[in-house]
């Protein structure tokens, strides 16, 4: 994939560096597989935000993902590479054997008219699913499951990849995209190959205005603000004697707010963080 750089034709392009998406083969998605999804501003149910600097944006539709990959021993077929504007990743339609279509992570590597399949007895090549007990040591995997049947909830985004490391009993150690260390059950199932999509993050909007687009809004730094606004603001000058805390006066830049007594601490070898 490679990289659009724009004349400064406007302020917006001067800078501005996008994705040549030569590798996207559809417009629309499958409308089967797209629901609505309400844009609430941040807002929780009682009306108050609660996750600040979202709200507006375009109106978009949800793709359902297969997360799970549950369709064991049927082979699927890639129909599609498509966009998703609720991921870094882009996605693929797949259409299995038995009729039913759905939406998979893409990952690198990936092109339309490709076979992959998902189970125990499923090759460890790019896209197929498998149990980590079956996937041979060295390998990249994505979309790696915490919790046997709930899908994959690690390394999800777009260039992300982990690698098996070791095998001790009914664990795999795996090395997740942060450096962290981590035992999971070897019946968890992940997915071969790294995600797709990795020069996304050398990308630059140009603007303001399309952050705005994508529902983000300004942030204001606390030291900015008044003493009644946050613990960083007010003083004479750009004062910065202050420890960094967030604006409810949590510590924050290095404060450590894991739970040390977390049950699943036991999982972890080593952290991201030694």
């Amino acid at each position: 994939m490679a990289l659009k750089i724009y004349k400064p034709y406007t302020k917006g392009t001067r800078g501005r560096v996008d994705l040549v998406r030569d590798q996207l083969t559809a417009d629309k998605p499958e409308k089967s597989l797209t629901s609505g999804r309400k844009s609430n501003g941040g807002r929780g149910a009682g009306g108050r935000i609660s996750v600040r600097h979202q709200g507006g944006g375009h109106k978009r539709k949800y793709r359902e993902i297969d997360f799970k990959r549950n369709k064991h021993g049927i082979p699927g077929t890639v129909k599609t590479i498509e966009y998703d504007p609720f991921r870094s990743a882009d996605i693929a339609l797949i259409a299995y054997a038995d009729g039913e279509k759905r939406y998979i992570i893409a990952p690198k590597g990936l092109t339309v008219g490709q076979k992959i399949l998902s189970g125990e007895n499923a090759t460890p090549t790019v896209g197929n699913a498998l149990p980590l007990s079956a996937i041979p040591v060295g390998f990249t995997i994505h979309n790696i499951e915490l919790t046997l049947g709930r899908g994959g909830q690690l390394v999800r985004s777009a260039g992300a990849g982990a690698q098996v490391a070791g095998k001790e009993g009914e664990y795999v150690s795996v090395r997740l995209p942060s450096g962290e260390m981590r035992r999971i059950n070897g019946k968890c199932y992940a997915t071969i190959g790294i995600v797709g999509n990795e020069e996304r993050m050398n990308t630059k909007l140009g603007k303001a205005g399309r952050n705005r687009w994508r529902g983000i809004r300004p942030t204001v730094r606390g030291m900015a603000m008044n003493p009644v606004d946050h613990p960083l603001g007010g003083g004479e000058g750009a004062g910065k004697g202050h420890q960094p805390v967030t604006p409810w006066g949590q510590p924050c830049r290095g404060y450590k707010t894991r739970n040390k007594r977390k049950t699943t601490e036991r999982f972890i070898i080593s952290h991201r963080k030694k």
